[in-house]
């Protein structure tokens, strides 16, 4: 399968074999359970539906435990699709967990990042801001934006105040330091995006060749 859902657990920080310090993120991936599988006959496209995390049978709407009940799984939150290998097969019930990612050297992990609310330039595009003395008025604000002649007008995609993070954020070719099939975490190399206990989508890397270790 090309990917997996996740949990962002937190960041820590391992020894590799040269003795250096390496920083990690750890990941919670799976257990992850088929509640649908897609095939080219019915859908034309070869993919399964994951579910991540349970809940309470109670708090599930009608038809939402309709389909797990089809399943033959208990509810999960977190539902999304993954393309299937050329000749790999699933069915409603099969689990997936980190051991899929046992021969794994490099991932793709997608995430959404933290939201910071209204922001300004500085803080938002790194801008310098204006003088910080001699009487100034516009410490942290923009500057000119528009055009003195034609078209006489502001630029679109002009760099201004506004809603910063909470956006969809994928970091590609993370080094896989560790698996640990038993806890069900990996540990990638480096940052990912969003806050602690947020979802991840963990994927097999796309521009880098998932070589096996």
């Amino acid at each position: 399968m090309t990917g997996i859902l996740g949990q962002k657990i937190g960041m820590t920080r391992v020894y590799g074999e040269d003795g250096r310090q390496l920083p990690v993120t750890v990941l919670e991936v799976g257990p992850c359970v088929v509640i649908q599988r897609k095939t080219v006959a019915l859908d034309g496209y070869d993919a399964v539906q994951l579910g991540f995390k349970e809940y309470k049978a109670q708090r599930a709407n009608q038809p939402s435990a309709e389909r797990f009940k089809k399943a033959g799984v208990t509810p999960r939150r977190y539902l999304r699709e993954f393309r299937l290998d050329v000749g790999e097969e699933a069915k409603p019930g099969d689990v997936f967990t980190a051991t899929m990612l046992k021969d794994i050297k490099f991932v793709d992990v997608t995430g959404v990042t933290k939201g910071r609310g209204f922001q300004g330039v500085v803080k938002r595009h790194g801008m310098r801001g204006g003088p910080a003395s001699h009487g100034s008025t516009s410490k942290r604000r923009v500057g000119a934006v528009g055009c003195r002649e034609l078209p006489g007008r502001i630029h679109k995609n002009k760099r201004m105040p506004g809603h910063m993070g909470h956006v969809t954020v994928t970091m590609q070719n993370l080094k896989v330091v560790q698996v640990l099939p038993e806890d069900n975490l990996v540990l990638v190399l480096g940052a990912v995006p969003g806050p602690t206990g947020s979802l991840v989508y963990v994927m097999k890397a796309l521009k880098k060749a998932t070589v096996k270790s």
